[in-house]
């Protein structure tokens, strides 16, 4: 489903807060004529409100009767109300409830004290006060949530905190910090896995990786559901058709539902691969390829919205410093990333990416817990979906035997993750 930026007077398509588009879908007639509101949760949850806050919200602006829990989540309104219309409203609840004051980002929360109600930024620290004689604040502050589980960027702040913490003790405990390399030993015989090291200088990751030393060896090797064999046949094929310094970047299954884009016996997604990587030459390197420049082409050659372009990308705009690249490519990313198979075929771009790089140079799987904390901290991969890719290796995207390697490498933070949910849960 498209998306739209939150900020409708922000033109910019690299916007990073997004949210989709309301749909309504008018139904009876008569008096008993109603607005079904089709995507309120999702659209609530990208504004991370409840949707309580924004059916209500609508029904005194349009003077209407709402339902504000619906155990099927079918939000009405009663009357028919076009989604334009309803649009415009968002508008107005998004200014006066969600967005920060000073800086104008909705990162904020809402916090309800001493008979206020408070706009907390996450993004600037700024703290702003809600204008009380809205109708809907007296709702608010009649309806406030009960204190149960934290929501997910809570979770996330949390574990940010105590990583954080964590490490400035270290510092302090070990003076400027330790500069050896111990490796931890992961893998059984003939070191077929690669170990990743602990002792990083990198703060951030410090944490994580001490915990390397006490992962088992235990690796669940059966293939993930959602994957399928490649065929060697249909590799061999679409690398005739690729420059020699793509013929190993770009090995991706044609099998794929999503085949659309062919031309002329080469594939847009080999264009845009092709393209990307005649532009890094030209312009002394990928990094100065610009991200704009990039979705425009994806966009020539109709497949900015398809799940493979993702494979080409990760293969094509990322290097050796691809843990520093990231975040300078996060917001494009995410434009990018519209869905559940989107997410999947990141990561098994990633996986491919990390394989490859460790195939002609193990240590680089070190960088792998790196990789998935900074997709993690940046929001371009949510917590399920790279819990679940760890749990199996797969073939899809890369040899089995380097898969597993590349799975192995990871298992750092992927503890780190079950642990920080697990401390989480306890509290």
């Amino acid at each position: 489903m498209a998306t739209i930026n939150i900020r409708s007077d922000v033109k910019d398509p690299f916007y990073r807060y997004k949210m989709e588009k309301l749909q309504s879908k008018i139904e009876g007639k008569g008096n008993g004529i109603k607005t079904v509101i089709v995507n309120l949760s999702s659209v609530a949850s990208s504004l991370a409100r409840p949707g309580a806050y924004v059916i209500k919200y609508f029904g005194f602006e349009l003077g209407a009767q709402t339902n504000t829990n619906p155990a099927d989540d079918r939000w009405i309104i009663n009357g028919a109300h076009e989604a334009s219309k309803l649009q415009d409203y968002l508008d107005g609840f998004i200014n006066k409830f969600v967005l920060c004051k000073k800086c104008k980002n909705p990162e904020t929360d809402v916090i309800i004290q001493d008979g206020l109600i408070v706009l907390d930024c996450k993004a600037c620290g700024q703290r702003s006060n809600v204008d009380l004689r809205l109708k809907l604040s007296g709702f608010i502050l009649k309806n406030q949530p009960k204190k149960g589980k934290k929501d997910k960027s809570e979770k996330k702040a949390a574990r940010r905190a105590k990583l954080n913490s964590n490490n400035d003790k270290e510092s302090k405990d070990n003076g400027q910090g330790s500069g050896s390399e111990q490796n931890s030993e992961h893998g059984s015989n003939e070191n077929e896995d690669q170990a990743v090291q602990a002792g990083n200088d990198d703060e951030l990751t410090s944490r994580i990786k001490a915990g390397a030393e006490e992962l088992n060896d235990g690796s669940d090797d059966r293939e993930d559901e959602w994957t399928v064999d490649m065929s060697a046949e249909a590799v061999r094929a679409r690398q005739q058709l690729l420059s020699d310094d793509l013929k190993h970047k770009l090995s991706l299954n044609v099998n794929e539902d999503d085949d659309s884009g062919e031309t002329n016996g080469s594939s847009s997604y080999d264009q845009l691969g092709n393209w990307i990587t005649n532009e890094a030459k030209e312009k002394g390197g990928v990094s100065n390829v610009q991200d704009v420049e990039i979705y425009m082409k994806a966009k020539e050659l109709g497949i900015e919205n398809k799940h493979r372009t993702l494979l080409v990308l990760v293969q094509t705009i990322f290097d050796e410093n691809i843990v520093k690249q990231i975040p300078q490519r996060a917001a494009m990313l995410k434009n990018v990333i519209t869905s559940e198979k989107h997410q999947k075929a990141f990561i098994g771009g990633v996986e491919r990416f990390i394989g490859l790089k460790g195939q002609s140079n193990p240590a680089f799987y070190d960088e792998t817990p790196k990789i998935l904390l900074v997709l993690y901290n940046e929001d371009i991969l949510p917590e399920d979906v790279i819990t679940k890719w760890g749990t199996k290796a797969s073939k899809k995207y890369i040899d089995l035997p380097t898969s597993k390697k590349v799975r192995k490498s990871a298992e750092v933070f992927l503890t780190w993750l079950a642990e920080a949910e697990s401390d989480e849960d306890s509290e």
